[in-house]
């Protein structure tokens, strides 16, 4: 028996008056899942236990049958594993985000800034999906100016970074950028003990980003600049369980995104790298079929992770949801 589980990340929606009522997944041209539908059987499952706020790191994890109760730490922890960061028990990963933030002052001084920096707005969580290349050169200007010894950022794909805190807290509240796009980030910064740490990194990212030339050009073309570091999805190391000793079944991954990554090398899977892959609308879907076919001919079970409708979803974007799932 061979296996194949195509997860359509963020697909599900609500109705949209936009769409007359109905969801993105509704509207779509589907005809193979439609085909597949027919001639299979239809079932429903919770892939966000109660309890646990809905994110694409406890429901890829309990698609892969492991229960969040027992495996789940945090999102920037998994992301970590598939870097190949080594955390040490105490150590406790923050997922980093590059955001674009509008400030309500033109003077992007750390005073200026610093004091107005509460009243700001979370304009986009991604800073316009910003390039990896420039999104590397960015984080590591960061590390070499705001890290220490306890404080170590680590580069990664587009928009998505981490930051190491060497025994440091975790029960801090965190809130993901993706889910206040558009507000005041006044009530939504870090809080608990041990936020102020990551508070003053945020403020003082901003006069570190907006000085460098990436950002500069980014503006000269009418992009949006990577003008803010936004800490979340944070939780320490928790080993889950080899996938072949729970199932006897080999498994490959394929997706974009170091997080299923992460889960996939977690759970003993091998991961398979797409060229083009990008976890956007302009991933290589092809190429991660293809990929998928080939790879059932030598694993008993294939995960292939689209992380394209979620990122839509995101962003507001009817028209490149409607395109991702089609």
């Amino acid at each position: 028996m061979k296996y194949l589980i195509l997860v359509g990340d963020g697909m599900a929606d609500r109705p949209l008056k936009e769409l007359g009522r109905i969801t993105c997944l509704q509207k779509a041209r589907t005809p193979n899942m439609d085909r597949l539908a027919k001639a299979g059987e239809v079932g429903k499952v919770r892939t966000v236990p109660k309890g646990f706020e809905p994110g694409s790191d406890v429901a890829n994890l309990s698609i892969l049958g492991y229960d969040p109760h027992h495996y789940y730490s945090g999102r920037a922890p998994v992301e970590a594993v598939f870097r190949g960061i080594n955390l040490n028990p105490d150590d406790v990963a923050f997922r980093c985000n590059l955001v674009t933030l509008k400030f309500l002052t033109h003077d992007t001084s750390l005073t200026k800034v610093g004091r107005r920096w509460g009243e700001a707005v979370m304009q986009d969580y991604s800073a316009g999906h910003i390039t990896t290349a420039e999104a590397r050169h960015l984080i590591k200007k960061i590390d070499n100016e705001l890290g220490t010894k306890d404080l170590i950022f680590y580069p990664g794909v587009s928009y998505r970074h981490l930051l190491i805190w060497k025994n440091g807290i975790e029960k801090i509240k965190c809130t993901p950028p993706h889910d206040i796009t558009g507000k005041h980030i006044s009530g939504y910064i870090p809080q608990g003990k041990g936020a102020d740490v990551l508070i003053d990194l945020m403020k003082r990212s901003t006069e570190v980003l907006l000085s460098n030339q990436i950002n500069k050009k980014r503006m000269e073309k009418g992009l949006n600049p990577a003008n803010c570091l936004w800490f979340w999805g944070q939780g320490k190391k928790l080993p889950v369980p080899e996938f072949a000793d729970k199932y006897n079944l080999k498994g490959a991954l394929i997706s974009a995104v170091d997080l299923t990554k992460g889960l996939g090398l977690s759970a003993g899977f091998d991961i398979i790298n797409v060229k083009g892959a990008t976890g956007y609308i302009d991933t290589n879907y092809i190429g991660k079929a293809k990929s998928a076919l080939r790879a059932l001919k030598k694993y008993d079970i294939v995960y292939v992770h689209v992380e394209a409708p979620d990122e839509a979803g995101h962003n507001g974007d009817i028209k490149n949801k409607l395109k991702a799932i089609q």
